[in-house]
């Protein structure tokens, strides 16, 4: 006798499954490799009835020295947030006091233990991933998701960002699927396929009690594709008649379908009350047997009439209900008619506790309405707030979208209908978003709900990607907003402009938003940091920046004190005041305090905005290790969320270094993306980075061509950096017009900014276009204040500018000495191409200088994620503390760090200070005079 691909002889502890050599060879390797103290992720596929479960019950059986946690996808349960990963992690709820506190709240906050702001799905992810790897510490964990394929969204999502990053902490995580679900996509996979024909006929000559014609047989196993439970069960119910002569197999269509026929077959024979009992069994995911009889109670289901026959070997009763297989489940669920599943539905709800389990017992009474009824969707409702506040937008959206289905009032559906649009938009659901967003505004019975409408829309918009759409959209929106909720109305005023912005869209665009936020109403009392962002930028537009100076600057010391909330919602808009201030230090600091309480807050997905500014302004202060950290974080941040992200610090630090080859192709790929994608201010960095490289080469025709093609886009920040690199590649190429047109337009942006960089920067330009003491008294300003600054590579650019002068005013000893300054700086910077066009001017001017390439730390055998590591770890941070800063546990995090160890032959944390650069502003020589 053969079941589901077991030998039955062979069962036990240890089970040999037939046919399956090379696939348990796989699980065998994958079970010694945890053993041996590193996981391994495994999505182990193939069409129903292949094997996959008993593959994973061999697994199991294995894994004897090792905990097993277990967790099974049920299609009904899909629609509820974190059902599978409950499943899987409750025995180890009791040590959730072990992890990270900000960890430990969003994991029992999703799970119901406590009230709380719902956590992004990626902390809840790197709790997970924290409490395994805990879990592993004193025994192996092997951790079994079946029928992976119907796992709800929430859970699916943190499960496959957990896989991606388990690594060193003795864990095995192994999911069963009929296909690749999405969340899992590109996990390491063992496809299972058909039994090879000889094994396909041991397994059917063990269930045919008849010779079969050795053509039929063949024919059978063809069409069967050796499917395992196909030959066992489409061979069920057939007489000697019609095995010997095959017809019974030949008239089924695809091979689930088959297979599910022969299940309704058996369901068909089965007494009236033992099929109602295998349908509140399909109807009830969690397997509970006290309430599936319950249940039954209520339907009148008697235990000893259902039962009396047994279930046919399709059901089974234990400490959970399990069914022969998913397919028997589907089968009993789409073959009974919809009055009996309604009517189950109901008896499910009826004995659900309402106070234990509200949420999948509003599920079976919506899953039981014949017609609208606003009882169940204000149930629904009420569900999905509370999955909003465990995180689960997935679930919420779904919750909601049942909700309007359900609700007969026309304006409560149109109120529920934009809640349900928002949700799915924040769940990245556009259409189902659409389909809401356009039964909100057909059934508002409001001009605020249809306002509120119209936002949905707009953030629609721009999600879809039309950008040059979205900026007018926000505005009408806010517009729109203004007579009912002038919080909200601000709020999006800011975001159109700052959508604006970023996009670089066309001027009309901006200067529309500019002048509509001038006309709004004077905050009431003491302006807040968002009334005075609003009124900063407004001026910056439509009255330029010397006008808008003053109240810039009373936003950006306001901007000390905005909360977290206001952060996340603006926060990224509001940043860019200290940058148009062209104020260094506070533009580091903010960066660095949003990226903080960014990273803090578990709001992933807002993250890469931040890193990308605090990584420009990291650059900029010649401090490439930490840039190239920043640029790493971010990468990985994109990788665990999914979302792209554009290069703007690696446009910057590729350039600045000189790295030739890797920066022209990362620019000409910014462009071409960009480009396509409407957004303009990629194409604005890419340019500006590109000018930065050919000046550093001495290219100066590529450089004013590429920073003219930086500043043709009205944008406010980058086209108005690049001003410097025109000036610099104009004057060099002899297009005193250029540069002088180019000085013009700086002037305006920089003059009013009474800053060291501002002002520095523009003696250094002024320079260019000066001679004699003029130019001479223009480049000391310029070295004066940019060392002032912590802006290393634009002070060794003034030490360059100034000897290459002076050498062509013949001072050759004084450009010598400006000369070698700029070198040395450059040199220890990493800025490549710079210090060669130094060392190259310090010839010409008598000096001698050895060529010699850019200091490299011996860090350099490292590869990105040790360089990233090894500088937390130099900065002080613990392992936990660099683990939930990179997506990794803490025991990942020390199997990276003993690499690192060894490839930098060291023996201890504190011998990372002397091997690695300090990341931290140090003052020049000038400074430290200065005192």
């Amino acid at each position: 006798m053969v079941d589901g691909g077991f030998q039955s002889s062979d069962r036990g502890k240890n089970p040999r499954l037939l046919g399956r050599g090379p696939e348990r060879v796989v699980l065998d390797q994958m079970i010694a490799a945890v053993r041996t103290g590193e996981s391994r992720v495994l999505l182990v596929h193939g069409t129903p009835g292949v094997g996959k479960s008993a593959l994973l019950e061999y697994a199991e059986s294995s894994a004897t020295d090792m905990r097993v946690l277990r967790a099974v996808g049920v299609e009904s349960e899909m629609e509820l947030a974190f059902a599978t990963l409950h499943q899987l992690c409750a025995p180890l709820l009791d040590q959730l006091k072990v992890i990270p506190t900000p960890q430990r709240a969003a994991l029992e906050t999703v799970f119901g233990i406590r009230e709380g702001n719902p956590p992004e799905r990626f902390l809840v992810a790197l709790a997970v991933l924290s409490l395994m790897s805990d879990a592993s510490e004193g025994r192996p964990l092997f951790c079994v998701i079946d029928d992976a394929q119907w796992m709800d969204r929430a859970s699916a999502q943190v499960l496959g960002f957990v896989a991606r990053r388990l690594l060193a902490e003795s864990v095995a995580l192994v999911f069963g699927a009929r296909g690749r679900p999405q969340d899992l996509l590109g996990l390491p996979e063992l496809e299972i396929a058909g039994l090879r024909d000889a094994d396909a006929q041991v397994l059917l000559d063990s269930v045919t009690h008849t010779r079969l014609d050795q053509h039929i047989r063949d024919r059978i196993i063809a069409e069967t594709k050796g499917n395992p439970l196909a030959l066992l069960e489409l061979s069920r119910g057939l007489t000697v008649t019609q095995m010997g002569g095959g017809f019974g197999l030949l008239h089924a269509d695809t091979l689930p379908g088959r297979i599910e026929q022969s299940f309704l077959t058996r369901i068909e024979d089965l007494p009236a009350q033992t099929r109602l009992l295998l349908l509140i069994a399909a109807a009830e995911p969690v397997g509970d047997p006290a309430l599936v009889w319950r249940a039954a109670g209520r339907l009148g289901v008697s235990i000893a009439t259902a039962l009396s026959s047994g279930t046919g070997g399709l059901l089974s009763f234990d400490v959970r209900v399990t069914f022969r297989h998913p397919l028997v489940r589907s089968a009993v669920y789409r073959s009974a008619r919809e009055a009996d599943r309604r009517a189950v539905h109901l008896a499910l709800a009826e004995v659900t506790d309402p106070q234990v389990d509200p949420d999948r017992r509003a599920w079976h009474l919506a899953s039981a309405a014949a017609a609208p009824d606003e009882s169940i969707a204000a149930e629904l409702e009420r569900s999905a707030h509370r999955a909003q506040a465990r995180g689960g937008l997935a679930a919420a959206a779904a919750f909601l979208q049942r909700s309007v289905a359900l609700t007969i009032n026309t304006g409560r559906r149109a109120e529920r209908a934009v809640a349900a649009a928002d949700v799915s938009l924040r769940a990245g659901d556009l259409d189902a978003a659409r389909r809401f967003v356009d039964i909100a505004e057909r059934d508002a019975q409001s001009e605020f709900l249809r306002a509120r409408a119209h936002l949905v829309r707009s953030h629609i918009t721009f999600a879809a990607g039309f950008n040059n759409e979205a900026p007018p959209m926000l505005l009408t929106a806010a517009q729109r907003l203004e007579p009912f909720d002038m919080n909200l109305a601000r709020e999006t005023h800011l975001l159109a402009w700052g959508t604006a912005a970023l996009i670089a869209a066309d001027g009309g665009s901006l200067m529309a938003i500019s002048k509509a936020m001038r006309a709004l109403p004077s905050a009431d009392g003491t302006p807040r940091p968002i009334d005075l962002v609003l009124a900063g930028y407004a001026l910056l537009v439509t009255d330029g920046r010397a006008v808008a100076i003053p109240t810039l600057r009373q936003a950006m010391a306001a901007l000390a004190d905005y909360s977290v909330q206001d952060l996340l919602k603006w926060g990224w808009v509001a940043a860019g005041v200290t940058a148009t201030l062209w104020d260094d230090q506070a533009m580091y600091e903010t960066y660095s305090r949003a990226v903080d309480e960014v990273r803090a807050a578990g709001a992933l997905t807002e993250l890469p905005i931040y890193l990308a500014s605090l990584g420009i302004a990291t650059s900029w202060t010649g401090d490439f290790a930490t840039a190239a950290a920043i640029v790493a974080e971010a990468d990985a941040v994109a990788t665990a969320t999914g979302i792209p992200i554009a290069q703007h610090t690696k446009l910057l630090l590729t350039a600045m270094q000189g790295k030739e080859l890797e920066a022209s192709e990362l620019i000409a790929a910014t462009i071409d993306w960009a480009g396509a994608d409407g957004q303009l201010m990629g194409v604005t960095s890419a340019n500006w980075a590109a000018a930065v490289l050919y000046n550093g080469l001495a290219r100066y025709e590529q450089a004013m061509a590429a920073a003219q093609a930086s500043t043709q886009i009205a944008e406010l920040w980058v086209s108005v950096w690049a001003l410097p690199e025109i000036v610099e590649a104009a004057t060099r190429v002899g297009d005193d017009e250029v540069a002088r047109d180019a000085l013009e337009r700086l002037a305006d942006a920089a003059e009013p900014c009474d800053t060291d960089w501002a002002q520095g920067i523009l003696a250094r330009c002024r320079a260019l276009l000066s001679d004699g003491a003029t130019a001479n008294h223009l480049y000391r300003e310029a070295i004066e204040r940019l060392g002032r600054t912590r802006l290393r590579p634009e002070h060794a650019r003034a030490h360059l500018l100034y000897g290459e002068w002076l050498r062509r005013e013949r001072q050759r000893v004084d450009a010598r000495a400006h000369l070698r300054t700029a070198y040395d700086m450059f040199a220890s910077i990493g800025m490549e191409a710079f210090a060669e066009r130094a060392r190259r001017e310090l010839l010409a001017a008598g000096g001698t200088v050895r060529k010699r390439t850019v200091e490299a730390p011996s860090s350099d055998e490292l590869t990105a994620q040790e360089k990233q590591i090894a500088l937390l770890v130099r900065n002080g941070l613990s392992n936990p503390e660099i683990g939930a800063r990179l997506f990794l546990s803490p025991r990942t995090v020390e199997w990276h760090l003993r690499k690192i160890f060894v490839k930098l032959s060291i023996t201890s944390r504190r011998q990372l200070r002397d091997v690695l650069p300090r990341g931290e502003y140090e003052p020049t020589p000038e400074q430290q005079l200065k005192g």
